[in-house]
Parts: structure tokens; sequence; C-alpha cells
């Protein structure tokens, strides 16, 4: 697959990532002013949805993010989508996380229902949503990681069908043909999930 050039800042941003992978702690400090932004519109893009009033902000959100991507020495960054690649990872442990203990604290609710559209965009209930989808993406894992992954840089990580191409070395349309097929898939596992419970 032939990549596009990067934009001068999206440049800025790899260099400044391959010199964190190789151990110059100063480019993350010129690193954070280059994606602080786009972290923070992801995270407040994702979080606008949630009910009012969410322990969880935008700001806390990106920080905690940020801090557990800095603290990955192990990771080689090859680019601007790898490293967005790996903050949806983050973005998603951290909401789960959160997810988790609000139901812990909480314990009951009623039924969940998800609505899946381009976007993955859930309903006001969301911590059991939110639950059920990072149940229903390890599944979906088990026997086909690509797919599990493309739902995750999307949907957590807001990042376009160019970029996740970009990140998994791919084509846009192998891509769009998998993000079709699991967000179906997705709908089926979890509608199915909440009916066996119903039963």
């Amino acid at each position: 697959m032939q990549q596009l050039p990067e934009k001068p800042q999206e440049a800025d941003v790899t260099q400044l990532l391959i010199e964190v992978s190789e151990g110059d702690a100063a480019a993350v400090n010129r690193l954070l002013p280059l994606v602080y932004n786009e972290l923070r519109r992801l995270a407040s893009s994702y979080l606008q949805r949630e009910r009012a009033g969410h322990t969880l902000q935008a700001t806390a959100l990106v920080h905690e993010a940020w801090l557990r991507l800095v603290d990955q020495t192990r990771v080689e960054w090859r680019n601007r989508a790898h490293f967005f690649g790996v903050a949806a990872q983050m973005m998603r442990r951290i909401l789960v996380d959160h997810a988790r203990a609000h139901v812990a604290e909480k314990r009951g609710g009623g039924a969940v229902h998800v609505s899946l559209d381009n976007e993955l965009e859930i309903s006001n209930e969301r911590h059991a949503e939110l639950i059920a989808i990072d149940e229903a993406l390890t599944a979906l894992a088990r026997f086909d990681p690509m797919k599990s992954q493309i739902v995750e840089l999307r949907f957590f990580g807001g990042l376009s069908v160019e970029e996740i191409a970009a990140v998994l070395n791919s084509s846009t349309a192998t891509v769009n043909r998998h993000w079709r097929m699991a967000r179906a898939w997705l709908y089926s596992h979890i509608t199915g999930a909440r009916a066996d419970e119903q039963e």
C-alpha cells in the first residue's frame, strides 16, 4: 500500500516519536504541545455523549492517557498514526476501568441498549454499554484481532479510515470492509448476549 506523505506537523510528530523511542526525554516535552489538542479533541468528542455530571472529564482522560503513553518505554513509535493507535488503547482501558468502577459502586441497572452507527455511538446507559462493547471487542479479538483493533482505533481513538490503514499498513478498502463486518458482528454479539440475560 502506498502511504500518503505526512504533512509538516505530522512529520514533526513522527520525528519526535522516534526521538522518544530512542530515549530522548526532552523530546517528550516537545511532543506534548503537538499532540495535546488532538488528544483533547478525541477525548472531548468521546465524552460529549456521556451523561451530565460525568466524573471523568476530557482533560483528566487526556492527562491519564498521556502519562501512560510516555511511560511506554518499550514502544518503538513508527509515526503519528501509530501513536494515536496506542492512545486509543490507553483511552479504552481508562474508560472501561472507570466504567467498571462506577458499575461496581452502583450495582444494579437495567437492560443494555447499544446503537452501532458509523461512529459506534452508544446510548445514555453509558457505563454498562461501554463494558459490553469492551467485552465484545475482547471476544472479537480472540478470533479476528484486526477487526477488533479497527473498532478500537475508530471508536476509542477517533482515527479516520486512512489513519487506521496507515497504522495497520493496510488499504482503506480493507479497513472499510473489516469495519463493516466488525460492526455487524458486534451488534449481533451484544444483542445476543442481552437476549440471553433476559431469558
